[in-house]
């Protein structure tokens, strides 16, 4: 890895951790070997996969109750562990879940966080036939959501009226990761297969795919921000630990590949498109390395590395939104540890108390800039903006309105009348699920066939 100086406002950024009171402790952190990152932050809250016995739970913990915490409330509606959490990036008061009971659930947090246990989700999001890996919400568009399983398929929901509005095929092998794109238009996954695909959800189809890390590892990938980039971590043929990089218009050969160290651990990825600055936290280490994205050749530049003895479990990053601007504070992680999350600010150092707005550019605020029904019909817009002069102060709770499945269930509008229509519904339906039982064949006998290779091996 090159160690080149070059100059760059970003090259003396250090990283910071908290001290102990600041941090929270006394956790019961999920032990499920699923390739998670654990927790996710937003700036009011962060929200953990907890180790619950008998089912799937999460907590939810306020970001204002750092110190020893004692008999914590928790979501558990799931009838096994949870795998994945995700915050609405427009609204700081819902969460969504992934479980092994091949369910997606929304949760509505109580405006100053829950205060006993609760099993009543908002809205259950049901369709998958296997475990459900991933959930994550689209940057741009309010209440759509992506969902991957090992059902091999990734669904995109409106989550007010809990439907699957589109279902998308064509992966081979487990759903190692899923990102959307800056302006929420476009998603990419990536692979046990060792694919990375790039879908255009609303057209259902792959626009481009390639080939990515030749290591069997874990894989991830992100678009980095709005460069029209892309950059996948994941293991060399040898088992290095590395970095691609990627035009994300035509995915051909990568831009760019760097070998990092022999670690065993997944390399995740987190991008400030604001600074231009690429952070890598090590699963398995205590280590950070960030990078500085430019425009020409070799693009990636290593600035600096944040050193712990402290293995990481799991990594977040608050969004950029909520950073103390008065400290430089550019971006803030929050690490996962055995029975504890620590966060750690990463400072831009700088003599005064000025604003500064070179380092400071206006960012994405909490105000979607486009609707589910406009996202699914096609309508596309760019994140709407918020200046950080004078720092961030989150909204009260504004709640969403809920259509629940019942309600769906006993609409009577759309039942045929007449024994035509009913003989036309008859047969359409039939169709329909002639065509979903030799979908779940097909995608059974390649996950059979999978198993069977797998236990081979």
């Amino acid at each position: 890895m090159s160690r080149f100086v070059r100059s760059s406002k970003y090259r003396h950024v250090f990283g910071e951790a908290k001290k102990k009171e600041h941090c929270y402790d006394n956790l019961k952190i999920s032990n499920n070997t699923w390739d998670t990152n654990l927790i996710k932050v937003n700036p009011v809250f962060f929200a953990l996969c907890w180790q619950a016995q008998g089912g799937g739970a999460i907590a939810v913990v306020p970001l204002a109750s750092a110190g020893k915490l004692k008999d914590i409330p928790l979501f558990t509606g799931h009838k096994a562990a949870v795998l994945d959490v995700d915050f609405s990036p427009f609204n700081d008061y819902l969460v969504a879940s992934a479980s092994e009971d091949a369910t997606a659930k929304i949760w509505s947090i109580p405006e100053g966080g829950l205060e006993k246990n609760s099993d009543e989700a908002a809205q259950v999001l049901s369709g998958h036939q296997r475990k459900v890996g991933s959930v994550d919400f689209n940057p741009v568009a309010e209440n759509i959501l992506a969902t991957s399983s090992t059902d091999l398929t990734l669904r995109i929901w409106d989550i007010r009226s809990g439907q699957e509005k589109i279902s998308l095929d064509g992966h081979t092998d487990t759903i190692q990761s899923v990102a959307w794109s800056y302006d929420g238009k476009l998603i990419l996954t990536t692979c046990k297969d060792k694919k990375l695909r790039i879908y255009d959800p609303r057209s259902k189809k792959v626009v481009d795919e390639a080939i990515g890390h030749g290591g069997s590892k874990g894989s991830r990938g992100i678009f980095l921000g709005d460069s029209g980039k892309i950059l996948t971590t994941g293991f060399s043929k040898t088992s290095d630990r590395q970095y691609m990089a990627w035009d994300a218009k035509k995915l051909g050969e990568s831009l760019k590949s760097e070998n990092l160290d022999t670690s065993s651990g997944i390399l995740m990825p987190f991008y400030d498109n604001d600074t231009n600055v690429l952070y890598l936290a090590g699963k398995g280490d205590g280590n950070v390395r960030y990078f500085e994205l430019v425009d020409e050749a070799p693009f990636i530049y290593f600035l600096s590395e944040y050193k712990s003895n402290v293995p990481q479990r799991g990594f977040a990053m608050l969004p950029k939104r909520a950073v103390d601007v008065s400290n430089n504070e550019t971006v803030r992680g929050y690490k996962v540890h055995t029975a504890m999350v620590e966060p750690i600010s990463f400072i831009v150092p700088r003599r005064g108390d000025a604003f500064q707005s070179d380092i400071y550019p206006d960012t994405r605020g909490v105000e979607g800039a486009n609707t589910a029904d406009g996202w699914l019909a096609g309508k596309d817009t760019e994140p709407k903006k918020i200046s950080m002069q004078g720092g961030y102060t989150p909204g009260v709770k504004v709640n969403l309105d809920f259509q629940s499945q019942k309600l769906l269930e006993d609409d009577t509008s759309t039942v045929p009348k007449g024994e035509k229509e009913l003989e036309k519904a008859y047969h359409k339906l039939s169709g329909q699920v002639k065509d979903l039982e030799n979908k779940l064949a097909e995608r059974d006998a390649r996950i059979r066939k999978l198993e069977a290779q797998l236990a081979a091996k």
